[in-house]
């Protein structure tokens, strides 16, 4: 059977730094950092006090207030990028055959703060069980896609993906996949997080896992220098428009890159940690490789997983220098996170949607707050560490590593008729 070709044909994005894609894109450039204090619930007593929250987003702009008691804030990110990115497509929503378009979205946690909510309420009730009815609608990870497809009437496949920090990057290989062997024309796919409450920032620094720079947060996420200490924690969403590309080529679509390969690995090695060795994600490289057909020289630009973390920084340096050898300190690399935060399960979204406009402009965005390269990385390699990089750029890795040892790299490259 011969598989499909894919492409790219539409992006929507909500950030920490930008509320739309050309926002986003001109943030990344400037190297501008979403980090504030947590103004969502009162940190005082955290042990982290700042995080990188979507900033300036009027939601009733997009989605009517009776439609948003029934929405958690993931859901409501979620739609506000897919009709950006349905609208960049040029999609005709008359004519397309809706049986044949699905909505896949990642996302690691759901309704985590619609939970965290309600929780909090029946304790201050003084234990009165007062629920909403739309409590269970808002907290399943699935209704994301569910309110997609219901707004739009779209009838293919449905459902999200969860695999932590890799969840959104699950959710763009599937949807890759199923147009690979023609089970869709378009598919609707990419990730949402709204992790920003009280649970998330606590549980995460009960695990020493996020920054604790309280009296510097701007420098915060700082991956790969010498000196951070933990991820930063974001929020947001981003849509990819995935399509046949003989589909796109009949309707005269606009094509940012095509997706050429995914590689997906499991590291055995603790149920949070990264292998030291790197091994598996150096697998998932070579995979995502493999199944484009491309070779390890051809490829010009990692967009790498880079949290900020001791451990995981560290590992997946080695990862990259045992994949590529001589040839990483000719790569351009970079960390999106540096200026986002993590945005847990949709960070693979956002990063794939800087990496469309890097091939786009052939310019590659800035790593911030590297102020001294970690003595155990090459110190050779380049890290866009002093602004952006204009370079051509045709293949490009992008990198992504979850708790539960889950590993994806995709694989994108310029459209070449």
């Amino acid at each position: 059977m011969e598989l499909q070709r894919v492409v790219i044909t539409g992006m929507g994005a909500i950030t920490p730094i930008g509320n739309n894609v050309d926002e986003y894109w001109a943030a990344l450039l400037k190297g501008v950092s979403g980090v504030g204090p947590i103004t969502h619930f009162n940190p005082e007593k955290f042990d982290t006090r700042f995080a990188c929250e979507v900033k300036n987003l009027n939601i009733t702009d997009f989605i009517p207030k009776k439609s948003l008691q029934r929405m958690d804030p993931c859901a409501q990110f979620a739609m506000v990028s897919t009709m950006e990115a349905l609208q960049d497509s040029g999609l005709d929503l008359e004519q397309v055959n809706k049986e044949r378009v699905g909505v896949i979205i990642g996302s690691g946690i759901g309704g985590f703060t619609s939970m965290m909510d309600s929780a909090i309420a029946f304790v201050e009730s003084n234990r009165v069980p007062r629920f909403s009815p739309y409590l269970l609608i808002k907290v399943l990870g699935d209704v994301i896609s569910g309110h997609i497809s219901l707004k739009y009437g779209f009838e293919g496949p449905n459902y999200i993906t969860s695999a932590a920090c890799a969840s959104a990057a699950n959710a763009i290989g599937d949807a890759f996949h199923l147009l690979q062997l023609g089970k869709a024309d378009v598919i609707i796919t990419g990730g949402t997080e709204a992790s920003v409450n009280e649970t998330a920032i606590g549980g995460f620094n009960a695990m020493h896992a996020l920054s604790t720079r309280n009296d510097d947060y701007v420098h915060a996420s700082r991956p790969f220098d010498r000196d951070r200490d933990g991820f930063v924690m974001g929020e947001g969403a981003a849509t990819l428009i995935l399509e046949r590309l003989d589909h796109a080529l009949a309707r005269g679509a606009r094509i940012y890159g095509e997706l050429c390969g995914i590689g997906m690995t499991a590291d055995t090695h603790h149920i949070t940690a990264p292998a030291p060795d790197g091994h598996s994600a150096s697998a998932s490289m070579r995979l995502a490789m493999q199944d484009g057909g491309v070779r390890p020289e051809e490829v010009d630009y990692i967009n790498m997983h880079g949290t900020s973390t001791p451990q995981g920084d560290l590992a997946e340096c080695i990862a990259i220098q045992n994949t590529f050898g001589d040839h990483a300190s000719r790569l351009l690399l970079n960390s999106t996170k540096s200026m986002t935060g993590h945005l847990l399960g949709a960070g693979p979204a956002i990063e794939s949607v800087a990496i469309l406009k890097s091939i786009q402009h052939n310019t590659v965005h800035p790593t911030i707050n590297i102020e001294h390269l970690d003595e155990r990385i090459p110190q050779d390699w380049n890290f866009c560490a002093d602004g952006p990089v204009q370079h051509p750029i045709n293949t490009v890795l992008s990198n992504s590593f979850g708790f539960g040892g889950h590993n994806v790299t995709l694989l994108y490259k310029r459209y070449r008729g």
